[in-house]
């Protein structure tokens, strides 16, 4: 694996040199876009919406629109708004890491020690363990300032980026149906339904069957096949009454 990013983890006066690497992949195929005619790759190019000419990626700034007017950064302006943090992940508090809701969750990366950072780096994996808790903190990756969790994640210290509080919605514009609309009958059938189908959490029993589905189908059209595809049984229709439905999932299960 190639690293992405190289710093240190701030945990107090102790500073651990690390390297992060991407700890999740794509479990999609990799899919080319490609011309109908003669199956060429087709490319992207960046225009100039006045001359409508390609400009060159070295060529190309960023900008933010104050005013009616473009302002123009560059690499340092980024570096300034926070010099602090652009090679270090500095450890803010702890939580438990169950205080976290999952809408927060981001993306995951491994941290790896540097040699000189080996002890230290072993010293606040197994305090986490120990603990039960997870490291909050901020690092700067790809100039923009990060929000991210370090925990422990089978005896590895893991990184996982959260959103800040900003970023999420509101839902005060969602509407949803009043809660006292739900019986005291009804909703002892579906906390027994919950009851019925609740079983500890193993991440292997899903599969993305839908890409194995995928594949199949290349894979027997690269031999000039037409691959079975199966077809999804229509639901049976079991009445319009909450309460009928919930005891036939109930006896369903059973």
């Amino acid at each position: 694996m190639r690293s992405i990013w190289k710093g240190s983890i701030g945990f107090g006066l102790v500073n651990i040199p690390i390297k992060l690497y991407s700890a999740v992949q794509n479990s999609g195929l990799d899919l080319d876009m490609l011309d109908a005619k003669d199956q060429s790759h087709i490319k992207f190019q960046r225009i100039n919406e006045n001359t409508q000419k390609v400009v060159e990626f070295d060529k190309i700034v960023k900008g933010y629109k104050l005013d009616d007017k473009y302002i123009i950064l560059d690499k340092h302006d980024f570096e300034e708004a926070s010099p602090e943090k652009t090679k270090m992940i500095e450890l803010e508090n702890f939580v438990g890491i169950e205080e976290i809701n999952p809408i927060y969750y981001e993306t995951s990366y491994f941290a790896e020690p540097e040699t000189q950072g080996k002890k230290a780096y072993a010293l606040l994996l197994k305090a986490l363990q120990k603990s039960g808790k997870a490291g909050v903190a901020r690092f700067v990756l790809r100039n923009t300032e990060n929000l991210c969790v370090i925990h422990p994640l089978n005896n590895v210290l893991t990184v996982t980026k959260i959103r800040f509080a900003e970023e999420i919605r509101s839902s005060e514009e969602i509407k949803v149906p009043a809660l006292d609309t739900i019986n005291k009958k009804e909703l002892d059938v579906g906390l027994a339904l919950i009851k019925q189908y609740t079983s500890p959490f193993n991440i292997e029993a899903f599969k993305d069957e839908y890409t194995q589905e995928l594949l199949r189908i290349i894979k027997a059209k690269a031999k000039g096949k037409r691959a079975t595809v199966k077809k999804l049984k229509p639901r049976e229709e079991s009445g319009s009454d909450l309460y009928s439905q919930l005891m036939q999932s109930l006896s369903k299960k059973a």
